[in-house]
């Protein structure tokens, strides 16, 4: 005889209901997202005050009402607690009713709770629908595309507008595209072109990507991006990203090649230059846009190679700073062929200007006058500072050597 066993083993406590949750589509009506819209003031302070961000009024789409009311019969909480997927008015969602925090007192009451938005366009825009009971049918301009639509079609609109009540803040942009997928691949989506592909390479794809010039197919990548490229096709055609053209985007490669367009590609510095941006086939992460901002607020930015680290600009490499240190057995200025070496500057001065001294003491010396001409002695100063002189320039002499860094050469 089987045991049962799990969860499968506890039977249910004596006078608690077993309930199979209710799930039913609706309409959101309206959506709290701040203690600021005055037309959901009143409920935010009622329902739970911040715990109520992300809550939606809705309307059942199977027992409709023409009155916008707000109560707990038609609201709803998001389903999930860590992902926030805040749907649009007019937006189809569909709810659940399931256990809420009140399950230790009494374990059949309930609340609603909305999944997210259902996917009627095929958009990832917005998928709001005017509702027909509250006088928000379609215009005529629109009514064709709408029939369409629910004919299993694309949904294309031309006119500029859909003329759908989407929120107070919400503006419709008609040209936001959708992602094409490629097999097996996962895509979260924005409703603003900021999209995260996880994805591989696919070679000989029917519709070709950017990435699958090298590798085999599984090859993994991923791409964050943040804005689509224009493009000249209609917008409910689905798009590609394009690392060169797309606002912002950050790729994580393992065998692709990107065909990116740096800003400059001068490597005269090297002997031996890296391998291409546009041939590199191996692991690296590529971060494309039109600035880039490292800032560490409270500890260091460390780069760090195991080979070289390269930096390339079609203007200057700036550095400001209190003090710059550089540690290295060997430092070129000027080119990489740089054979000179810098001289030790305040060692060397400090013995130029004894030098300089001593020369300009005998200089004066010489043009003592004599007393008597043809003199009938000799300066008697003139051998001290020759002997003095002669001294100092052979301490130069022997120093010459030294005055030269060992470290820093230029040219």
């Amino acid at each position: 005889m089987r045991q049962v066993t799990g969860l499968s083993s506890i039977n249910p406590l004596a006078g608690i209901e077993q309930k199979v949750a209710t799930i039913f589509g609706a309409r959101v009506v309206k959506v709290i997202i701040d203690d600021k819209n005055p037309e959901t003031a009143k409920a935010f302070k009622n329902f739970g005050e911040w715990s109520t961000i992300g809550c939606i009024f809705f309307n059942s789409l199977n027992n409709p009402n023409p009155n916008k009311s707000f109560s707990t019969n038609n609201f709803a909480r998001p389903l999930f607690p860590n992902m926030s997927a805040v749907p649009l008015e007019n937006e189809i969602v569909y709810i659940m009713s399931l256990p809420n925090s009140r399950i230790q007192s009494d374990v059949n009451d309930v609340s609603f709770y909305y999944f997210q938005s259902i996917n009627i366009w095929g958009s990832t825009h917005h998928n709001g629908i005017p509702d027909p009971i509250n006088g928000n049918s379609a215009p005529e301009s629109q009514r064709q595309d709408y029939v369409e639509t629910e004919a299993g079609n694309v949904r294309r609109v031309t006119d500029g507008g859909t003329e759908i009540e989407l929120g107070s803040t919400f503006e419709e942009k008609l040209e936001v595209r959708n992602m094409l997928p490629y097999e097996g691949d996962y895509i979260y989506q924005g409703r603003w072109g900021n999209t995260i592909r996880l994805g591989s390479t696919v070679t000989n794809a029917a519709i070709p990507n950017t990435w699958s010039s090298t590798g085999e197919n599984g090859d993994p990548i991923m791409i964050l991006k943040n804005g689509q490229h224009d493009e000249d096709t209609d917008p409910w055609i689905p798009q590609v990203e394009d690392i060169n053209t797309d606002l912002s985007s950050i790729y994580l490669t393992s065998t692709q090649t990107l065909p990116i367009d740096v800003a400059s590609k001068n490597y005269s510095s090297y002997f031996s230059p890296p391998t291409s941006t546009d041939e590199f086939d191996s692991e690296q992460v590529v971060i494309n846009s039109g600035r880039i901002l490292f800032n560490s607020k409270s500890d260091n930015i460390l780069l760090s190679s195991f080979d070289t680290i390269n930096l390339n600009s079609l203007n200057s490499v700036n550095i400001d700073t209190p003090k710059t240190v550089i540690q290295s057995k060997e430092i070129y200025l000027g080119d990489k062929y740089a054979t000179e070496p810098v001289i030790l500057g305040d060692t060397f001065l400090a013995d130029i200007k004894a030098l300089c001294q001593k020369l300009t003491s005998l200089c004066s010396s010489l043009q003592t006058p004599m007393s008597v001409y043809p003199p009938v002695s000799a300066n008697p100063t003139l051998p001290l500072y020759a002997s003095s002189l002669s001294s100092q320039a052979q301490k130069i002499m022997n120093k010459i050597d030294k005055y030269k860094s060992k470290v820093s050469k230029s040219k």
